[in-house]
């Protein structure tokens, strides 16, 4: 079994809290509001999978802009 490091915050850590975030409330507000908002996380899942086969992640550099260090940075 694998467990993730978290005895601190890192930019890994952040963007998965920031996507499941996204991806919870997109289909919450889908349910209860209006069913245009599971656009939300279809777009956050279009995002992994791009960065998947890419790399490239816009919140990561976002991010990264705003001084928070990645698991392997010091």
């Amino acid at each position: 079994m694998w467990k993730a490091v978290t005895d601190h915050w890192y930019l890994e850590r952040f963007i998965w809290l920031i996507a499941g975030t996204v991806v919870t409330c997109g289909v919450t507000l889908g349910l209860l509001v209006n069913p245009y908002w599971f656009i939300l996380p279809v777009l956050a899942g279009c995002n992994m999978i791009i960065f998947a086969l890419t790399g490239f992640c816009p919140m990561a550099v976002l991010l990264h802009k705003l001084g928070v260090k990645a698991l392997n940075e010091s």
